[in-house]
């Protein structure tokens, strides 16, 4: 199966429903095949051959959908930019992909003017959504002249679709190369998960130049004959209203913007959400009493996801049904990352690969059809991510009797204070509980002593006040004391990736600056 194979079936069966909706434009399946066609002409009148490897710089649109459907038919790879990096960080990405053109919107044009000159291979500016600029092609004028006749180009399931760049906690990024038999699989899998139907809306508010908003949300919504509602940013008031009034069955959401609408928007609970069946959310854990409150304000199914970009997004999911499990018996399950997808394997495993039994925490390993193809030229990299056709995914964490994976921290973030071990997600969830406590951060600091303490960042529920001494306080009996916070710092938001990840590196910069290494 290749991605395009999705499009042009339900063109075929339902060429006039709905494909995409983006504020006052709707766009038909049909219309959509007629335009990734013509832009996929576009993409080999301009000298492109299948492989070659292409950049997008936007927010969320229906062109970036329409470009996404066109490269996959003419085997051309797109390399989505995160538009919240910095232009030196573009600079990297797009020489080291071998990018030969990109299509940029709005003021990003101006953005990618200023590393023009440090870009190697780019041989193509198109500017998607602004005319005139020096040095780029209008999108609507180099596509208009190409036919909507199919491209015809011999594109296998096994040619490349996407290469998506990495978060790089450390270090540059890499990009994560994922073909179409993966990807169309891993559809197949959320599909199943989600239980999407024909004509049902899925809000794309997550950017869709990662694979949580495009892998897990958007085309499993497209594969089922759904429809796209885009929205290009989040804000609070504006997804609570489309939530509410503009049909919505599906939404992906972060935890940060469950409690956002949760804390920005006053009516809430008092609005009514007749058509939305699930909010499915990932990429962090969410508090039990959020949770709670959630699902109390919007009435609706949820379920959480756990992945990666290595594996086309998902591995393992907390279902509908296990969270009613866990809000009536088993509250411990909502730590949960959920039990494996569709034809996919876990285990844990120790320092040197072997199976460790249940209960006992190791690294989380991963395999499917829908795992990645490796990095983009770096072999070494790949060899070791993938050493024995496993995903080492960095993670530490435990699978229980029932086989459900529990997510304790990644690998390189545990805390080892006086030789003990800590983890920060279990002193994290703790912090969840109280009942003044929005989020939380947990790192590890230097310490003369010890080596290192732990130290918390918290940011309040609005309206609420705490101290540093009562967050440590209530982590009295809760935690040993060597794990239990040493100190607290309070604020506003938490930094985070665009997946909703908090960075942790940027909350321990301060405290390891001038130390020769990140750990004590």
């Amino acid at each position: 199966m290749r991605l395009f194979d999705y499009l042009d079936y339900r063109a075929r069966e339902q060429g006039e429903a709905e494909f995409a909706i983006h504020g006052s434009r709707r766009i038909t399946y049909r219309q959509a095949q007629a335009e990734s066609n013509r832009l996929a002409n576009a993409l080999a009148s301009s000298g492109l051959q299948i492989g070659d490897r292409i950049a997008i710089l936007s927010k969320n649109s229906i062109e970036y959908f329409l470009i996404y459907l066109a490269a996959a038919r003419a085997g051309v790879v797109p390399v989505p930019l995160n538009y919240r990096l910095a232009p030196a960080e573009w600079t990297y990405i797009l020489n080291d992909s071998g990018a030969r053109l990109i299509l940029a919107a709005g003021d990003y044009v101006r953005e990618i003017d200023s590393i023009r000159g440090e870009l190697k291979l780019i041989e193509r500016f198109i500017s998607i959504d602004r005319s005139g600029d020096l040095g780029w092609e209008d999108h609507d004028r180099w596509a208009a002249d190409q036919p909507i006749t199919l491209l015809g180009r011999d594109v296998t399931p096994d040619h490349d679709l996407f290469q998506i760049y990495t978060s790089g906690t450390t270090g540059h990024p890499k990009g994560a190369v994922l073909t179409h038999r993966a990807v169309t699989t891993h559809l197949a899998q959320m599909g199943i998960a989600h239980e999407m139907h024909r004509g049902e809306r899925a809000l794309v508010v997550a950017p869709v130049f990662h694979v949580a908003g495009l892998n897990a949300g958007a085309f499993p919504c497209l594969a089922a004959g759904g429809c796209l509602y885009i929205m290009a940013d989040f804000q609070p008031a504006d997804v609570v209203r489309v939530l509410s009034e503009e049909h919505i069955n599906v939404a992906i959401l972060v935890p940060a913007m469950i409690q956002a609408c949760l804390n920005a928007v006053p009516d809430v609970a008092q609005r009514s959400y007749h058509d939305l069946r699930l909010i499915h959310y990932g990429a962090s854990p969410i508090a039990e009493a959020t949770l709670r409150r959630a699902i109390e304000a919007f009435k609706c199914e949820f379920s959480q996801g756990y992945g990666m970009t290595e594996m086309s997004a998902a591995i393992a999911i907390l279902s509908w049904a296990d969270h009613q499990r866990a809000l009536k018996e088993k509250p411990d399950l909502l730590l949960a990352a959920g039990r494996p997808i569709l034809g996919t394997e876990v285990r844990i495993v120790d320092a040197d690969d072997n199976p460790v039994p249940n209960g006992m925490i190791g690294e989380v390993l991963a395999r499917g059809p829908q795992m990645m193809q490796g990095y983009w030229q770096q072999p070494e990299a790949t060899a070791e991510a993938l050493r024995g056709g496993w995903m080492h995914t960095g993670d530490a964490g435990v699978l229980d009797n029932e086989g459900y994976l529990f997510i304790q921290d990644r690998v390189k973030d545990m805390i080892v204070s006086g030789g003990e071990n800590i983890y920060p997600r279990a002193v994290e969830e703790v912090l969840f509980k109280h009942p003044a406590v929005a989020e939380a951060a947990v790192i590890g600091i230097p310490d003369a002593q010890w080596g290192e303490t732990v130290k918390a960042v918290v940011v309040l529920r609005q309206g609420m006040t705490s101290t540093a001494e009562d967050i440590i306080d209530f982590c009295q009996g809760k935690l040993g004391g060597f794990e239990r916070p040493r100190s607290v710092d309070f604020a506003a938001v938490l930094p985070r990736t665009p997946s909703g990840k908090v960075l942790k590196r940027v909350l321990r910069e301060p405290y390891w600056a001038g130390h020769s290494r990140r750990v004590a």
